[in-house]
């Protein structure tokens, strides 16, 4: 992938943050559609993803944030670091992976990345540390929306949740990601070490 490329990878990577953001905004005010602006700005964002003449996303929440998430996932597969999209257990390639929190609250969780198809042991470790750091940066957004449902008295509860749903996933894939860097250290002393012994020979 070329360097504009990748640029407008991020750029509309960013823009599906802030749309995200909006319904995080709207479910605070117990909010169950979504409105005619935020559905033409999903719309604008998947034309300038590639998709032609995209119907107007649907009207009630759930379904126009599903549509978001779908769009995340795509671009994040396009990372030009790991050309294979991720695929987690039980599920067909694409589909978002979501958790229900409660009172039919979702939330996306992140997993790690797969070795990627070049085999080079640094561009995986460089996509699963942004994935963590991606993680952290959505464990961070939903504090913050906890801590403002806490003023406003919007669903604190709800939000919470969410809030303990981001942390988890977050501390899961530290823990998983120093296993995956511990493993590639251990292979890589294994292979210098054998390495060695045949120089000796």
């Amino acid at each position: 992938m070329s360097a504009p490329a990748e640029a407008h990878r991020r750029l509309l990577l960013a823009e599906s943050d802030v749309l995200l953001e909006d319904f995080e905004m709207l479910r605070l005010r117990d909010q169950g559609e979504a409105p005619p602006r935020l559905r033409e700005a999903i719309r604008a964002l998947q034309i300038r993803l590639g998709r032609r003449n995209p119907p107007l996303p649907p009207a009630t929440l759930d379904a126009a944030q599903d549509l978001v998430f779908a769009v995340q996932q795509r671009l994040m597969a396009a990372n030009p670091k790991n050309p294979r999209p991720t695929r987690h257990a039980g599920r067909p390639t694409g589909q978002p992976v979501i958790t229900l929190i409660r009172e039919d609250r979702k939330w996306k969780v992140l997993a790690l990345p797969p070795p990627t198809a070049s085999g080079e042991d640094a561009d995986w470790i460089d996509l699963v540390e942004s994935t963590v750091e991606r993680a952290w940066d959505r464990w961070c957004y939903a504090q913050q929306q906890a801590v403002r449902a806490a003023r406003l008295r919007a669903k604190p509860l709800v939000a919470l949740a969410v809030a303990r749903a981001a942390w988890d996933n977050y501390w899961l894939l530290v823990q998983d990601a120093d296993r995956i860097k511990q493993r590639v250290m251990v292979a890589r002393e294994l292979l210098a070490g054998g390495t060695f012994a045949a120089r000796r020979l």
